[in-house]
């Protein structure tokens, strides 16, 4: 098992909310940007939301805007994403990765920056 662990997914109506969150163990948390990314079937894996070290600052993909928020606490070296209004296009696999680095727009989102990675947990929304 590797430092970072995701749970919280399942499968959810229309509409609804889910809240799935990402664990961390054997890293200094509070010294990582985090992001969350997902996939979906056939298609490639995009970064949703990302979250600053101190969780000051944060980034939001167009597509989930105003429906969903990352946040994180250090102390529990845990980041969540809680997921409002969920449309059958958010359906997909989504993962939590950590990159040692610092929160530019170029940073993260270039995948290559992330050290580490969740195993992932699905989110399937059904109409």
């Amino acid at each position: 098992q590797g430092p970072l662990v995701e749970s919280g997914g399942g499968l959810v109506q229309a509409g609804d909310s889910l809240r799935v969150s990402c664990a961390a163990s054997g890293l200094t948390f509070s010294s990582y940007t985090m992001g969350w990314f997902r996939q979906a079937p056939g298609k490639e894996r995009e970064l949703v939301a990302a979250i600053s070290k101190n969780g000051d600052n944060t980034y939001y993909a167009d597509s989930v805007k105003g429906r969903f928020t990352i946040s994180r606490d250090n102390t529990k070296s845990t980041v969540y994403l809680r997921m409002n209004s969920l449309k059958p296009e958010d359906t997909a696999v989504y993962y939590c990765a950590a990159a040692f680095t610092t929160f530019t727009y170029y940073n993260y989102l270039n995948q290559g920056k992330y050290n580490y990675w969740g195993p992932g947990t699905q989110v399937t929304v059904s109409l």
